[in-house]
């Protein structure tokens, strides 16, 4: 980590962190956002699924998307599609997206989330929600 030599470095830095923390914790009316949950189990993690959620993260405050949380999940049970990740809308099922890269990530953003253009990759099963 370099070292921080002014104030105004100092200052940057916290806004910097401050809008990171901010996407990955909107408490309020949360079910009127969308909410990307990535699967951050031994699997998900030996995947890559930390890149893909740091991905996220990055993708979508550089979109200035305010309606977009991300959040870290637990195994949604699909080990051999890691990393995977749900994007739940709000109004409509939620989505299970297998084998997610960065490149993917951003695809998902631009079209499905962004423009609500289903893709490829959707895990097709009975799956509802992580939290049920």
């Amino acid at each position: 980590m370099a070292k921080i030599k002014s104030l105004d470095e100092l200052k940057q830095l916290r806004e910097q962190f401050k809008s990171k923390v901010d996407i990955r914790e909107k408490g309020d009316n949360m079910e009127k956002l969308v909410q990307i949950r990535v699967a951050m189990a031994t699997c998900g993690i030996a995947s890559g699924a930390r890149e893909v959620m740091n991905a996220l993260v990055d993708i979508v405050a550089n979109e200035k998307l305010d309606n977009v949380v991300i959040s870290q999940t637990g195994c949604m049970g699909y080990c051999y599609a890691e990393p995977t990740i749900e994007v739940a809308i709000p109004g409509e099922e939620p989505v299970v997206f297998g084998e997610v890269t960065v490149e993917r990530a951003k695809e998902i953003v631009e079209k499905y989330v962004k423009n609500g253009e289903l893709l490829d990759g959707i895990i097709p099963v009975s799956h509802k929600t992580v939290d049920e």
